[in-house]
């Protein structure tokens, strides 16, 4: 699972799917645990249809110092919340940048490598700033693997319901 900690103030979580695209998972892996999406914009985000990032640049024309990637198209559909490789018109030339899909685009199946879905903190992803790029962009203050345990710079505030109250850890343990 890779999750993405926003200046918006919110954590997405998205299900990685190395069955789908195993090369496209472990370079996402490998540059989050390089940091390399740390303070990255989301620099192309159109309503309606995807936010963009993974350029250093802020621009849309960079990328990792990687080599690019062979395409690994599947036959996923793109939902709702996938989340795919963005590339030039070459098919091989994904490195870094990805784009989380706002609503259903079936145009890009078979096109884009669909290598993972948004499984929590959508709402995160509908509040990203619009633009391209946006006036006041939206960044990933941090990405990491939760496999990893990483120790997080910024976690959201539980939610009301999940808060311990003084009196929850002083009430009586009842068997």
């Amino acid at each position: 699972m890779l999750l993405l900690d926003l200046s918006n103030g919110k954590r997405v979580a998205i299900r990685l799917m190395p069955d789908w695209a195993p090369g496209h998972v472990e370079r996402i892996k490998l540059l989050v645990r390089q940091g390399f999406y740390d303070g990255i914009i989301f620099h192309r985000v159109i309503e309606g249809f995807m936010a963009q990032t993974g350029d250093p640049t802020g621009t849309g024309r960079g990328g990792s110092e990687l080599p690019d990637l062979k395409a690994e198209f599947n036959p996923m559909p793109h939902l709702r919340g996938t989340v795919s490789m963005a590339r030039a018109a070459s098919d091989d030339s994904a490195n870094s940048q990805f784009f989380i899909v706002f609503y259903p685009r079936f145009s890009l199946d078979k096109k884009y490598t669909n290598f993972g879905r948004v499984i929590s903190g959508m709402d995160a992803v509908d509040e990203i700033q619009r633009g391209e790029p946006p006036a006041n962009p939206t960044r990933i203050v941090q990405a990491s693997v939760a496999a990893d345990n990483k120790p997080q710079r910024f976690a959201p505030a539980p939610k009301a319901e999940e808060a311990i109250s003084l009196d929850d850890l002083n009430a009586p343990i009842s068997q």
